[in-house]
């Protein structure tokens, strides 16, 4: 009777031992988990910050390149006047603090669809700027601009995928979704034609 009792008092602590080690190695996989994801995160925001230094460059640049433009048409007012306002709402959006990520991803599209629209009229319309030097070298440093965007928003995009494959796959969605954490957008250009970084050097 009592090796009885003394087996099934080991029974019940191999169980209990079982049940700790189980509960154990789950809290250390939230754990982990939950870490992992906030690395993912922030490795989206410094990805972002990066791209943001290079838009940045951009908007300093954009003023000196249409008032040259200006130069030579002056009565394209409407193209340059959506040109500075599609930068004045990316420059806004950068800076209001309550925009999503997604609205500045929107104006920054805008923003790139105007510019290129403008180097591709003047282009069209204007061909004298080709002797304009100041011309020739804003627009090569625009070029290098948008290649530094674009590798930007690749690297930045490979990592909105990881994160989001993270938040939405099992079991690692379980902590994503206690975490309150959601899919984030791709920074992605809708017009097939401006998939490529407009070559605006005219040498």
């Amino acid at each position: 009777m009592q090796l009885l009792s003394l087996t099934g008092g080991a029974i019940i602590g191999i169980i209990v031992g079982v049940i700790f080690f189980v509960v154990a190695v789950c809290a250390i996989w939230y754990v982990v988990t939950h870490n992992s994801l906030i690395s993912l995160g922030n490795d989206v925001d410094e990805a972002f910050s990066a791209m943001d230094v290079h838009m940045k460059k951009r908007y300093d640049l954009i003023p000196n390149l249409v008032a040259t433009c200006k130069g030579y048409a002056k009565h394209e007012s409407e193209t340059f006047t959506r040109v500075t306002e599609a930068r004045n709402a990316a420059m806004a959006a950068r800076g209001g603090g309550t925009l999503s990520v997604a609205d500045r991803i929107s104006a920054e599209r805008e923003l790139s669809n105007s510019l290129h629209t403008l180097l591709n009229f003047v282009q069209e319309q204007y061909p004298q700027l080709k002797a304009d030097s100041q011309f020739n070298n804003l627009s090569r440093q625009l070029e290098q601009i948008e290649e530094e965007i674009a590798r930007s928003r690749k690297y930045y995009n490979a990592k909105i995928k990881i994160l989001n494959n993270k938040i939405q796959k099992f079991p690692s969605s379980i902590v994503a979704n206690k975490m309150g954490l959601e899919r984030k957008p791709y920074f992605e250009i809708e017009d097939a034609s401006e998939r490529v970084a407009p070559k605006v050097s005219f040498d």
